[in-house]
């Protein structure tokens, strides 16, 4: 064992196998006593990345716990070694290298040694002790038939437009003729599986769901992917949902739900602030209910949508994707629980958030001919 090796190795023991704020200090102290450590470190902070990605995490997951956890310089290391344990890894798919695309491009800021150590430290120590978790392998597409990503493109800046115009007709406008677009593209996608000799599988991505107001947010989700033919799976103790489905209906999956959480945030937050005018100051209860009859009015609505997108010839190529994917469900979730939206006691806020939900209503497309 080299010195700079056994320098890490001393470090590694004092520190991260404790939780104690002196144990964190005599291994950063060991570490910032041996400059010629700091490559080590850092190997085997890519050692530390690599295995959570055997364990079933994705890039997007660490960073997510990392900035709920731990604090903005240490969102900025593990970035840092993400992208330089990239060169290492095997190939992947477009979904992780989006995610490697969104890490943060600051490096982190220059300090004394002792601080840098006990930077990284407190990141490794969240590093070393991450669970398995499902892994996601992206599913390979078989037919090269597949519609262009133009239609999401297109479903992208429609949903992008809702989200920005101050007029809640134009809102929902805006949004129905996404929705529209995204029942097109889903019976696009099924109908070419059909006809394929191969057909692709479901796969699974995993979309965060943080605090506050966590519970209705994954209500919301759960809503918006029964809708577009897809499974949600909560994880409540590490902030996300898994969500099963064909890759073209998880797509949108993605950015529907996007699109109607910034469009709920804009209008409780201005509905917050009528209430506030007019001498209210429950702001976390009013906010808790507001989002939940959101979520509840959205998921009625959107079901009512999902049973008149599709003509009765359609329903069989339908419902063998849906054996499909509660098949991929089960397999990955052998157990899970339900759990009911708790603390929902303000009558103006579920009031509120029920109306808003109207607003950001997505129609059911025509049948298709």
């Amino acid at each position: 064992m080299s010195s700079t090796t056994g320098t890490v190795e001393r470090a590694f023991e004092a520190a991260l196998y404790t939780d104690t704020h002196d144990a964190l200090d005599a291994g950063a102290s060991i570490l910032a006593a041996d400059p010629a450590s700091d490559a080590e470190l850092a190997r085997r902070g890519r050692e530390f990345v690599a295995a959570a990605w055997r364990r079933g995490w994705q890039p997007a997951d660490v960073v997510r716990l990392v900035r709920r956890d731990l604090d903005d310089v240490h969102v900025r290391l593990v970035s840092a070694l993400i992208r330089a344990q990239a060169p290492d890894d095997r190939a992947r798919g477009p979904r992780w290298s989006a995610q490697l695309d969104d890490l943060s491009p600051e490096e982190p800021p220059r300090t004394d040694r002792f601080t840098h150590a006990t930077t990284v430290l407190e990141l490794y120590r969240l590093l070393l002790r991450l669970p398995s978790l499902e892994p996601l392998d992206e599913p390979k597409r078989h037919d090269s038939r597949r519609p262009a990503s133009r239609m999401l493109t297109r479903i992208r800046a429609l949903l992008a437009k809702a989200e920005a115009t101050g007029f809640p007709e134009e809102a929902e406008a805006l949004s129905a003729k996404a929705q529209e677009l995204m029942a097109r593209h889903s019976i696009d996608e099924a109908l070419l599986d059909a006809q394929a000799p191969a057909k692709d599988a479901p796969g699974a991505c995993r979309i965060g769901v943080e605090a506050p107001y966590e519970q209705a947010k994954a209500v919301l989700l759960d809503a918006v992917a029964g809708a577009n033919h897809c499974r949600a799976v909560w994880n409540e103790a590490y902030g996300f949902s898994t969500v099963v489905g064909f890759e073209g209906d998880l797509e949108v999956v993605e950015l529907l739900y996007t699109s109607l959480l910034v469009q709920a945030t804009t209008a409780m937050t201005r509905a917050e602030a009528a209430q506030r005018a007019g001498g209210r100051r429950r702001t976390k209860t009013f906010r808790q209910s507001f989002l939940a009859a959101y979520a509840h009015r959205i998921g009625d609505r959107l079901a009512q949508a999902a049973e008149t997108q599709v003509t009765d010839d359609l329903l069989p190529v339908l419902a063998t994707r849906e054996v499909a994917v509660t098949d991929r469900v089960d397999e990955m979730f052998p157990e899970t629980t339900t759990t009911r939206l708790r603390g929902i006691t303000d009558e103006a806020g579920w009031t509120e958030g029920a109306e808003a939900a109207d607003r950001a209503q997505v129609r059911a497309r025509p049948p298709l001919d």
